[in-house]
């Protein structure tokens, strides 16, 4: 006696040719999701360095508008007791305001205007003085290097040219305040 074949609930033959499309799926899918996924992470991070160095630069823009006599501005003045102390409005004083209001970021070394171009591998503060020749606000530049840390700058290259996010990126803020002198 000869059994007939069995044959194949139409269900169960679709699902036995669409065995490999779920894999297919995920590997065209994958890399463009982790690629979202780094970089709402970094651009988070990005975000966050950005308003810390907006809220350092105007700590700093406000210690520098209190500073009327900029022939002091990174000297240091003598005490009554007779030991040398910096200038409270000094370079010093504000390169210690920006560090602790950075929060995290990394040390900045402070510049008086037109001498500015510290290394490119430093964080900077430009700093203008109270009375400024062309009007009367004082200004602090901060300038910072921020590095990518989940790979978004490595695959963005798979996208063309040198990518889009070097390592380090650098970052600026600008504080203006009206002098109060």
């Amino acid at each position: 006696m000869v059994q007939p074949l069995s044959v194949m609930p139409r269900g169960r033959r679709r699902r036995h040719l669409e065995r490999g499309a779920a894999a297919v799926e995920m590997a065209l899918v994958l890399p463009v999701m982790l690629f979202l996924l780094m970089g709402m992470i970094d651009f988070g991070r990005a975000y966050n360095a950005q308003i810390q160095l907006s809220a350092a630069a105007r700590e700093g823009v406000r210690l520098a508008s209190l500073n009327t006599t900029p022939s002091s501005a990174g000297a240091t003045t003598v005490a009554t007791g007779g030991t040398p102390t910096e200038n409270p409005y000094g370079l010093l004083a504000i390169a210690q305001r920006v560090d602790d209001a950075a929060g995290g970021l990394v040390p900045f070394t402070a510049y008086q205007s037109g001498g500015c171009s510290g290394p490119a591998a430093t964080s900077s503060a430009c700093v203008t003085y109270c009375p400024v020749a062309a009007g009367d606000q004082a200004t602090v530049v901060l300038t910072a290097k921020f590095t990518w840390i989940t790979g978004i700058s490595g695959m963005s290259k798979f996208w063309g040219g040198t990518g889009t996010f070097p390592t380090p990126t650098t970052i600026q803020a600008t504080g203006v305040m009206r002098c109060t002198g």
